[in-house]
């Protein structure tokens, strides 16, 4: 589920890129999380060596399924209707953390139910395409 910000438009603390979010993605229960980055300006990737670059296994598929469907996932507007399977993908979960084009992101990924394996599969390239990621495709 998305946690609410308490602004969605630009804060003084907004990066200076368009895309610059920090994944912490947990595979299973007890296990040692990992840290992954993202960060574009104007669609591009960041070249800057001493930064924290783009440190995804694949940071071009990332940015363009974040650049897709980053409105939708991110700042979902209700759905009263949605319908979601009562099926468990996997034990994984991801934390996104950051900015998407001036606005303030937190949302929360798992694969507990039909409606979220599908939010994880959307921004499976952002979320490091680990196992979690891919199985049951």
């Amino acid at each position: 589920m998305v946690s609410p910000s308490n602004s969605d438009t630009t804060d003084a603390n907004a990066s200076e890129y368009d895309v610059d979010l920090t994944v912490t993605l947990t595979e299973s229960p007890g296990a040692d999380s990992r840290i992954f980055h993202l960060r574009s300006a104007g669609g591009v990737l960041s070249p800057d060596p001493d930064s924290v670059d783009s440190n995804l296994p694949d940071a071009t598929a990332a940015l363009a399924a974040v650049e897709q469907f980053g409105e939708e996932i991110f700042f979902p507007q209700p759905r009263p209707d949605r319908i979601c399977t009562q099926q468990y993908g996997g034990p994984q979960v991801a934390e996104v953390r950051g900015w998407f084009r001036g606005r303030k992101v937190h949302s929360h990924f798992s694969r507990t139910d039909g409606c979220e394996i599908a939010r994880w599969k959307t921004m499976a390239a952002l979320l490091g395409n680990t196992g979690g990621a891919t199985s049951g495709s």
